[in-house]
C-alpha cells in the first residue's frame, strides 16, 4: 500500500459507530447464549452430560463444514445491495427467534424426560448455529471491504469488538436485575423464567441494533466476482489451508478456547466450587442461592472488566507493538495470573483476594477477540499478495469457526469435569430447603479444587498453548510493510474499485 493511501481515512465517524452499535447487538445475543447455555442445559433442562458434550461437539463438526460454505458463497457473487450487507438483515429476525426458542421450555418434563425433548434442544441448537454462520461471517468480513487502510481496519475492527463486548457487561449485569423481578418465586422456577427473560430481552433489543450493520455502512472495495474454477487452478480451501500465517491464527485460536470459561463456567464454578462470599457459610437454601449469585457475579464482573479494559488500550497498542507480541504477552500474563489466583484461592478460600488477578487473567479475552481478528484480515492480504486472489469470506469463515469451536470446546471442559469428579446434577437439583443444603455440602474437597480449576488453571493453560505459534509468525515489520504496499499496485492494475 501506498503512503498516501496508508495514511487516507475512508469511514466517517457515524459510520464506524453504527457499525460498533450493531456488534453490541449482536453481542448482547451470542453472550447470552455462550455464557448460559451450559448452565441452563444442565441444571434447568438437566440433560445428559454425555448428551449435551456429543451435541455441542458434532455441532462445531457441522459447523466445520457450513462456516467455509459461507465465506465461498459470499466471494463468489455480489448482490445489488452488496456482497455482505444483505445478511444480517435477513438473519436477525430467525435468530431472535430461536434465541428464545433455545432457553424457553415449551412444556417438556425435565424429571421425566423425554426423547423429543433432546430432540427439541438439538433442533434449536444446530439451526441456530447455522443461521448465526450466516449472518456472523459476512458481518466481520465488512471491515475487510469497508476500508484498504490496514490500520484504519484494524482500528474500526477494535472498536467495534470493545463496544461488541459491552453485550458481556450486560449479560453479567442482567441476572442481577432479573433476580429481583423474579425473587419471590421458588428456587427451581427462578432458573427458568431468570432466562426465558434474559433471552427474551437480548434478542429483542440486540437484533435492531444488528441489522443498523446493513443500513449503515458502505462496501467501498469492489472485489470482482470469483470467476469459474479453471482446469489445474489452486482450489479455494488449498490456498487457505497453504497459507501460514493464516494457519497459524487458527491453530492459536483454537488453542485458545480456555479463555471462554472465565466467563461460562461460572455459574458452576459458584454452584459447586465450595467458595462462599461473607464472614459465615451459607447454611440456608436461601443464603446457599444468593452465594451462588454473588461468587458467579464477582468472577463475571472481573472477566468482563479486565476483557474490557484491554480493548480500550489496545487502539494505542498498535501503534507502538506488532500484533503477535501483544498476543504473546497478554497470553503469557494470563496464565502466570491464573497460576495465582488458583494458589491463592484456594489456600485462603477467599474469593476476593484473588480479583486483581482474575482481572489480569481476563485481558487475553479482550486481546485475543480483537488481535486475532486483525492478524486474520492481515492475512488475507497476504494471501492476495502471493496468490491474486482474495477470499474475504472463507478467510472470515476461519476466525467465526475458531470462535464457536473455542465456546464448544469451553462447554465440552466444563461437563468433561463434573464427569471426571462424579456430579451428577440430577442428584443436586432434586429438593428443596434442608435438601439442598446437604446435597451442595456433601461435595468433597477434591471435586470443589476441580470446579475451581475452571476458571484458574484450566483458562491459564489454554492461553499458554495459545502463545506457542505465534513465535512462528512471521507476517510482521518490513515484510508485512512491503506486501502492503505492492497490493496496493496490484489491485489497480487489476482495475479493483475503492469507492470513497
Amino acid at each position: 500500500m501506498n503512503k498516501t493511501d496508508s495514511i487516507k481515512k475512508y469511514v466517517p465517524k457515524k459510520e464506524v459507530q453504527a457499525y460498533a452499535i450493531a456488534a453490541l447487538g449482536q453481542g448482547l445475543v451470542y453472550s447470552c447464549m455462550s455464557s448460559y447455555i451450559t448452565d441452563y442445559y444442565m441444571n434447568v433442562l438437566k440433560l445428559n452430560a454425555i448428551f449435551v458434550i456429543l451435541l455441542m461437539l458434532l455441532a462445531r463438526v457441522w459447523d466445520a463444514v457450513n462456516d467455509p460454505m459461507m465465506g465461498m458463497i459470499m466471494d463468489r457473487k455480489t448482490t445489488k445491495w452488496g456482497r455482505m450487507k444483505p445478511y444480517p438483515l435477513v438473519t436477525a429476525i430467525p435468530i431472535a427467534i430461536l434465541t428464545i426458542l433455545m432457553f424457553v421450555n415449551p412444556g417438556f418434563d425435565t424429571n421425566n424426560q423425554s426423547i423429543w425433548l433432546y430432540v427439541f434442544v438439538t433442533v434449536v441448537y444446530v439451526t441456530w448455529g447455522m443461521i448465526y454462520t450466516v449472518s456472523d461471517v459476512p458481518f466481520w468480513s465488512m471491515p475487510n471491504v469497508m476500508t484498504p487502510n490496514p490500520k484504519e481496519r484494524g482500528t474500526l475492527i477494535s472498536y467495534a469488538k470493545t463496544v461488541g463486548g459491552i453485550g458481556s457487561a450486560v449479560t453479567v449485569a442482567l441476572p442481577i436485575i432479573v433476580g429481583y423481578i423474579i425473587a419471590d418465586m421458588p428456587y427451581e422456577k427462578q432458573n427458568i423464567f431468570k432466562y426465558a427473560i434474559m433471552a427474551i430481552s437480548m434478542s429483542v433489543i440486540g437484533m435492531p441494533l444488528f441489522t443498523l450493520s446493513s443500513f449503515k455502512t458502505k462496501e467501498r472495495i469492489q472485489m470482482p466476482n470469483a470467476a469459474k474454477k479453471q482446469p489445474g487452478e489452486i482450489s479455494t480451501l488449498k490456498r487457505i489451508f497453504t497459507c501460514k500465517p493464516l494457519m497459524l491464527v487458527v491453530l492459536s485460536g483454537v488453542l485458545s478456547f480456555g479463555r471462554y470459561m472465565l466467563q461460562a463456567a461460572a455459574p458452576h464454578v459458584a454452584r459447586y466450587s465450595g467458595f462462599y462470599l461473607g464472614s459465615t457459610k451459607p447454611m440456608t437454601e436461601a443464603e446457599i442461592n444468593t452465594n451462588i449469585s454473588n461468587v458467579a457475579l464477582v468472577i463475571q464482573i472481573c472477566a468482563a472488566v479486565g476483557m474490557f479494559g484491554a480493548m480500550i488500550f489496545l487502539p494505542k497498542l498498535y501503534k507502538k507493538f506488532e500484533y503477535k507480541h501483544i498476543m504473546i504477552v497478554s497470553c503469557i500474563g494470563g496464565f502466570v495470573a491464573s497460576c495465582f489466583t488458583l494458589i491463592i484461592g484456594w489456600s485462603t478460600k477467599n474469593l476476593l483476594i484473588c480479583i486483581p488477578f482474575m482481572l489480569i487473567s481476563a485481558i487475553p479475552l479482550g486481546v485475543i477477540n480483537n488481535v486475532a481478528f486483525a492478524m486474520v484480515c492481515d492475512c488475507l492480504d497476504f494471501m492476495e499478495w502471493k496468490t491474486g486472489y482474495r477470499d474475504t469470506g472463507l478467510g472470515s469463515a476461519c476466525q467465526s469457526f475458531v470462535n464457536k469451536i473455542g465456546n464448544a470446546f469451553a462447554t465440552v471442559m466444563i461437563i468433561v469435569m463434573y464427569l471426571i469428579v462424579h456430579i451428577d446434577v440430577k442428584n443436586l437439583n432434586v429438593g428443596t430447603g434442608e435438601a439442598v443444603v446437604n446435597t451442595l455440602n456433601s461435595l468433597n474437597p477434591s471435586q470443589n479444587f476441580a470446579m475451581f480449576s475452571l476458571v484458574t488453571i484450566v483458562p491459564g493453560i489454554s492461553l499458554l498453548l495459545c502463545a506457542i505459534p505465534l513465535f512462528f509468525y512471521d507476517f510482521t515489520g518490513k515484510k508485512k510493510e512491503k506486501v502492503f504496499s505492492e497490493l496496493a499496485v496490484m489491485r489497480k492494475e487489476r482495475g479493483i474499485e475503492i469507492d470513497e
